[in-house]
């Protein structure tokens, strides 16, 4: 595997305490690789501002992530009138505080998580007192065909101001791809992605993908960063195909939670956790000052092996169950010494960052 896709989000750090329990977050991109990959074409312009008929509700979005001191950018689209926008959930995930600015009238809103999809990588944010947004035009992305040209656009290397764009062709249809992340090896599949010779660039992460007439027909997630690419001038971006990504959206605005989506607030726990080698359960590498694994005592060490009476298979075993839970809840933390003993408390659970 010559070339790795990068997840396309602007990251300053390796480590983060995530929402719900406090595991590791993605670095700077998040990288994906997969053989099934066809090579690419060359992108066929060059990155410019975007016209103001290229900017189809686009919102640059900006995120502190308050438990590691750093900070991420990234795009979104408006869904409606009222300050809903779509986006990527590697966008705000670890976030403590998010701004959304409309770059239509350049507001800038306080915004608030809705929910997301942590496996589906898409997320819903809503900007606080907005009102009378121009909200984005979705394609049909199910007539996209290789070789039709398209238009990247977004908030690239997160400088805020009128979007910039870039153009290519789609290359390919239904691949996939598997992101990574670079901090602590952890990864996601995603398929049935849009591929294109568009260079996307960090920040452009929930930027729209356009058809020729202006229309979202996917949403950026990932693109390729292997050397061999940029050697031949070639460049490899993907995009979620905009009715799936609105199906989960719709499904977000709804609050109807499922497996994976977590609607509202997410859960803190407030460990930092790594597999625990041959054995099963969640490895405690580091408990987070002033979070609920503190005040019950959980020691650094130990291996986590159940959640509120439901088993813990690995660290991601761990973060998958508790999108089950929010702040408020009081649940069961069971976990193994070094020596063998099990013990447990329970453990009030407080408000955290989204996965």
């Amino acid at each position: 595997m010559s070339e790795i896709p990068e997840r396309r989000g602007v990251r300053a750090a390796a480590l983060a305490v995530l929402a719900a329990l406090a595991a590791l977050l993605a670095p700077a991109c998040r990288a994906a690789q997969d053989p099934e990959v066809t090579p690419p074409v060359a992108a066929t312009s060059t990155r410019h501002a975007a016209p103001s008929g290229r900017r189809p509700g686009v919102v640059n979005i900006d995120t502190e992530q308050g438990l590691n001191s750093t900070s991420a950018a990234g795009t979104g689209l408006v869904l409606d009138q009222s300050g809903f926008v779509l986006t990527n959930n590697h966008v705000i995930q670890g976030a403590t505080s998010i701004k959304g600015t409309d770059t239509d009238d350049h507001r800038t809103y306080t915004a608030r998580v809705v929910g997301y999809d942590k496996a589906g990588d898409i997320a819903v944010i809503r900007l606080d007192g907005a009102s009378g947004l121009k909200a984005a035009v979705f394609g049909d992305a199910s007539r996209v065909r290789v070789g039709d040209p398209v238009t990247a656009v977004g908030n690239a290397g997160g400088k805020g101001g009128n979007p910039s764009v870039v153009t290519g062709l789609v290359t390919s249809l239904g691949q996939s791809v598997t992101a990574r992340d670079e901090s602590d090896g952890t990864s996601e599949r995603l398929t049935g992605l849009i591929e294109t010779s568009a260079p996307i660039r960090p920040g452009d992460s929930g930027g729209p993908l356009l058809d020729t007439g202006g229309a979202v027909i996917g949403i950026n997630t990932a693109a390729a960063g292997g050397a061999e690419l940029k050697q031949k001038g070639a460049h490899r971006g993907y995009a979620i195909p905009a009715g799936r990504a609105l199906e989960i959206a719709r499904q977000i605005q709804r609050g109807q939670a499922s497996e994976t989506v977590h609607i509202g607030p997410t859960a803190l726990l407030g460990v930092k956790v790594r597999g625990a080698g041959t054995e099963q359960g969640a490895l405690v590498a580091e408990v987070v000052p002033g979070t609920p694994a503190e005040t019950a005592g959980v020691p650094v060490g130990v291996t986590i092996v159940a959640l509120a009476g439901r088993r813990v298979e690995s660290a991601t075993a761990l973060t998958d169950l508790m999108l089950a839970h929010h702040p408020g809840d009081d649940v069961l933390l069971e976990w193994t010494t070094a020596q063998g003993v099990r013990q447990s408390a329970v453990l009030h659970l407080t408000d955290g960052p989204p996965q």
